[in-house]
């Protein structure tokens, strides 16, 4: 029933929430009889604050509409390219009617960025993409809410995210011969499985593969977030967090863990910093410093901005990655596309070069915990290994803002240009599927073995 009593309460906030709009916009217009209050200023700020504290964030667009290179205009435009039941492959292409420039852009590498699905939409990233398309073809994996996918398109498993992340793959490697792989946080322990399983079987696996931020042994320095996942009990999640989505919703019925149950959460991480930012938020809103409200705007507008995610697949991930550490212990089986339950083997990758980035500050994937992948890739040569320890940033900062570009971005771009170049397809040119054994491939089963 808490989805439901959420759900009333948000509809009912949100006629007010239109009238606090409305009044912040009349105090604030000098022609208006109310703008020439003296405390008018003041009053339209109160009112502009419980707007944003009460209005309904929906999911941003990316709005990249144009990037710079060496000076010349590029202009973007983004499309769809593959629109699975809880995933679009969202492609970012490049436009100019430079010769010289257009020859530089079809040269470039193709990269995958795998998006977390942990609360947040894909648009978290936005400062990831723009700065990466500058020197690369970028895909990302833009995920849908699961409050929006009926029903009948059945459940997400975590089994079905690696699905999805080795079809991406698969996908740039049938258009550019092969591609880069960049997962920030969350879908590091996917996308690790994901080539992993490609390497196990034969196939061709992604030149180089960048893990940023993710709890690849969460173990290792835990943080905050790790010792909630590791001390309650599957059931206690199952029991706790885990809802039906309403019948307002095309997924009525469905069960997830909601998006502002994870919004509370993210909040009470650090609830004196947010409630510090939404009073100097209203302070500058006083002095007129539009550039710092606008800042505000931005960054609330995409971090209050979440969605549900599908119930089979979060409580997969608490207990796969933070209880049973499956990958780690190198128990962990994934069931295929063709029914058939694989080991995850991350000692069978031997070609794809290795960067791991963590940030020293990080108070989401602790120090060493994406680090870790080097011990579990132990095929891979040294010379194709890399870890970078980013000084002073916490988990954004490594992906979003002055850090990323000015220290991140370059060395994550070198390292994509010097393995851009690699072993190709095996000779055969066909996939062999190495199962362990066989099962019925569809979803009640894989709900029977996540229940087991």
């Amino acid at each position: 029933m808490l989805y439901q009593i959420y759900e009333a309460q948000r509809s009912l906030m949100e006629p007010f929430a239109e009238f606090a709009q409305a009044t912040s916009k009349l105090y604030s217009n000098p022609l208006s009889p109310f703008g020439q209050n003296p405390f008018a200023q003041r009053v339209s700020a109160s009112y502009d604050l419980m707007y944003r504290l009460w209005k309904d964030y929906e999911k941003p667009v990316f709005g990249i509409n144009t990037v710079n290179v060496d000076g010349t205009d590029i202009a973007i435009h983004d499309r769809v390219e593959i629109d699975k039941p809880f995933c679009e492959l969202r492609r970012f292409k490049r436009f100019t009617d430079d010769p010289t420039t257009l020859t530089r852009l079809k040269g470039q590498p193709a990269v995958l960025i795998v998006a977390p699905l942990s609360g947040h939409y894909a648009t978290l990233l936005r400062d990831t993409v723009r700065t990466m398309l500058k020197d690369h073809k970028v895909y990302i994996t833009d995920w849908k809410n699961a409050r929006m996918v009926p029903l009948e398109q059945g459940e997400f498993h975590l089994d079905d995210y690696v699905s999805y992340v080795q079809e991406f793959i698969r996908h740039l490697q049938g258009i550019y011969g092969n591609c880069h792989v960049i997962s920030v946080c969350q879908p590091t322990v996917p996308v690790l499985a994901a080539v992993s399983l490609m390497a196990s079987r034969g196939e061709a696996t992604p030149l180089t593969m960048t893990m940023m931020g993710g709890p690849i042994d969460a173990r290792k320095s835990p943080t905050a977030v790790n010792n909630l996942a590791m001390n309650k009990s599957y059931d206690w999640f199952e029991n706790n967090v885990i809802y039906r989505v309403p019948t307002s919703f095309p997924a009525a019925g469905r069960r997830v863990y909601p998006g502002f149950l994870q919004h509370t959460g993210f909040v009470a991480m650090n609830p004196d910093r947010h409630a510090s930012n939404h009073y100097d938020y209203f302070k500058n809103l006083i002095k007129g410093d539009d550039v710092s409200t606008e800042a505000h705007r931005k960054f609330y507008d995409e971090y209050n901005a979440v969605l549900d995610m599908d119930a089979d697949y979060y409580l997969e991930t608490i207990r796969v990655v933070f209880q049973e550490f499956a990958l780690v212990n190198g128990t962990w089986d994934v069931i295929n596309d063709e029914g058939g339950i694989e080991r995850v083997r991350p000692e069978d990758i031997k070609t794809t070069a290795h960067f791991t980035i963590e940030g020293e500050l990080d108070d989401i994937s602790g120090s060493g915990q994406t680090e870790a992948a080097h011990a579990l890739c132990y095929n891979v040569p040294k010379s194709r290994q890399k870890h970078l320890e980013v000084k002073g940033a916490g988990h954004y900062g490594i992906f979003s803002g002055r850090r990323w570009r000015e220290i991140v971005y370059p060395q994550v771009r070198d390292f994509i240009k010097q393995f851009n170049h690699g072993p190709g397809v095996p000779a055969s040119g066909k996939r062999s599927i190495a199962v362990k054994a066989t099962v019925p491939a569809d979803k009640s089963s894989r709900r029977q073995r996540a229940t087991a």
